[in-house]
């Protein structure tokens, strides 16, 4: 199994490519959006614009994790992101995380995106499980992730303080059988 290679995945409502440098200001508006920053990381996180255009300008090459642009087919403008990281190659799993900025919420697809890159990482990259962590008071991103087979397996109990509360974080996974089953026949 290899990261090295940086796949183009196309669904009806969008299509996930490789970063480009040039990507980085839209993903400064998408990470700095108020509602991106309640549900992923904490405000005092040291973001700049610098910082994410080296950062997003050296995804292509990453050998150690797949980090691909959410973007919409009809436009190519970017909408968000998917990434697969923390691979660990004896328990043939990863961890998943997503954020879709505003203008591509209610439509769709943060759904998709998150079934294109888990048939990616169990058809293409042979994972066996992939996993991922999110906060509960996530709804949205919780029925994206149900939708696309996640099961929760435990919650971490207030474990950061959040808009003056103490939030839980659920904690889910997807097995390649899980998914396999999920999956029509073709035919």
């Amino acid at each position: 199994m290899s990261f090295s290679v940086k796949p183009v995945l196309t669904g009806r409502k969008t299509v996930l490519r490789p970063f480009t440098e040039a990507d980085a200001d839209t993903m400064w508006e998408i990470v700095t959006d108020p509602e991106v920053v309640r549900f992923t990381f904490e405000p005092s996180t040291g973001l700049t614009r610098e910082g994410l255009r080296s950062w997003y300008g050296t995804r292509a090459t990453a050998p150690d994790r797949l980090d691909l642009a959410v973007t919409d087919p009809a436009t190519g403008e970017v909408l968000g992101e998917v990434v697969l990281h923390d691979h660990d190659p004896a328990a043939g799993s990863c961890t998943f995380r997503t954020l879709i900025g505003p203008r591509g919420r209610g439509r769709g697809v943060g759904t998709e995106a998150t079934r294109l890159i888990v048939a990616h990482g169990f058809g293409e990259l042979g994972l066996h499980r992939i996993e991922l962590s999110a906060y509960a008071h996530n709804h949205r991103a919780l029925r994206v992730y149900e939708k696309a087979g996640f099961v929760v397996e435990g919650v971490r109990r207030e474990v950061r303080r959040r808009d003056g509360a103490w939030t839980d974080e659920v904690i889910m996974a997807i097995l390649d059988r899980e998914w396999e089953a999920s999956v029509p026949a073709e035919g």
